[in-house]
């Protein structure tokens, strides 16, 4: 499956929710966000099936990203139901590592194969004002329970705002070089202003070699992360939506107004 400009799309991020636990003061309000009405959220059957349209033509690697993905019922759901798509060779998630220590275990069971988690700093007092709330020795238990189930390679994704320094920098890279964790940093980014860069120690904001769409949890299917496009799977159908997210994919993202990372999953 290739877009216009040739590049081979294998890479489905499938945001399933908008709420988080958490409140990190570069993705969502203190007090909160307008929530999208439960009738709009695509059932897990509706992803699926998006999924299994995807893997069916080119797609071998999905991520489960929200909001805060473990937040949504019953998860370990979907993330059974789409380890048994035929084709889905990397099937991931990205999570604030918040509920890592109740659910890692099962996340393994259901057939979930590795996870991304957000960690910002190593401060404890500087994470609960990140987070507005979170608590830094429960998002590392987390982590260690994901490294103990075998949710492996683990990475971590750190992004790099107004409160990171070099402190934080040399104290993640030690950590994660002790437990074998992956590091990535990841600029902070504004989707209205068409801020971003490509992530260091990752694949990310490579506009040229972008292999990815994404699905929204009210089923738009994005092809590109700084667009305002986005293609309604329900009201075209999924063959047709897919079709034209492709078609319509940029060379290069601009700008985002239509949507939070909070709705799209970063």
């Amino acid at each position: 499956m290739y877009d216009r400009y040739d590049r081979k799309i294998s890479y489905l991020r499938v945001s399933v929710t908008d709420k988080c636990n958490l409140r990190c003061y570069y993705c969502m309000p203190e007090e909160g966000v307008p929530l999208l009405p439960y009738q709009d959220i695509l059932s897990y059957e509706e992803i699926a099936e998006v999924v299994r349209y995807g893997a069916g033509h080119g797609i071998d690697k999905v991520r489960i990203t929200g909001g805060e993905p473990l937040v949504r019922r019953d998860i370990t759901h979907l993330v059974e139901m789409l380890s048994k798509i035929e084709g889905v060779r990397d099937l991931s998630m990205t999570t604030n590592g918040m509920m890592l220590g109740r659910y890692a275990g099962a996340l393994v069971k259901a057939g979930l194969h590795r996870v991304n988690v957000s960690l910002d700093t190593l401060d404890p007092a500087k994470y609960e004002k990140i987070t507005r709330g979170g608590q830094l020795n429960q998002a590392l238990a987390g982590l260690e329970a994901a490294r103990k189930a075998g949710l492996t390679p683990i990475k971590i994704n750190t992004v790099i705002h107004q409160y990171f320094d070099e402190e934080d920098r040399r104290a993640l890279k030690v950590f994660c070089r002790n437990k074998g964790y992956e590091l990535r940093f990841i600029r902070e980014m504004d989707l209205e202003k068409g801020t971003f860069s490509k992530v260091e120690g990752g694949s990310g904001g490579d506009c040229p070699r972008c292999n990815r769409l994404r699905l929204t949890p009210h089923g738009r299917l994005k092809p590109c992360l700084f667009s305002n496009l986005g293609y309604d799977i329900r009201k075209l159908g999924i063959a047709r939506a897919w079709e034209m997210a492709l078609q319509n994919k940029p060379l290069s993202g601009s700008t985002n107004n239509t949507c939070s990372f909070y709705r799209i999953g970063g």
